[in-house]
């Protein structure tokens, strides 16, 4: 279990801190929201989060071939609901792998993208697409 504290902070900007490390980050609405934009806000950090658990969780898998994926690049594309309720609609991920692709990595690497926690724990309704870029 993870612990994580936080405090409104005032003029919709969020601080929280993540209880094991201590690392700290702040939110703030965005733009088309009220908010000034100067900070992720909380759905960016759900994108965030997709991305860099695609990430890992790949890099776990290739760590287990004994294969190291130091230098990967990702992109996440966030799109919002322009109807009420207010949501995320898709988030388009992109990776550039720093290794070339074979099959066998192939086949892990992509099932490994799509069965993230994160992507595991977002509503069916959130198109999640992944696109992998492989080194030639």
């Amino acid at each position: 279990m993870v612990k994580i504290t936080g405090e409104y902070q005032g003029d919709l900007h969020c601080s929280a801190a993540h209880g094991p490390s201590g690392n700290a980050l702040v939110t703030d609405a965005p733009k088309d929201n009220q908010g000034r934009g100067e900070a992720f806000s909380p759905t960016d950090l759900t994108a965030t989060s997709l991305a860099t658990c695609i990430t890992t969780t790949m890099a776990i898998v290739a760590r287990k071939q004994g294969i190291e994926l130091k230098g990967l690049k990702y992109e996440v594309t966030k799109e919002m609901s322009a109807d009420a309720p207010r949501r995320i609609m898709r988030l388009a991920t992109t990776l550039w792998l720093p290794i070339p692709k074979t099959e066998p990595m192939e086949k892990l690497l992509v099932h490994a993208a799509h069965h993230c926690p994160v992507r595991n724990s977002l509503h069916p309704e959130v198109d999640t697409p992944v696109v992998l870029h492989w080194v030639t």
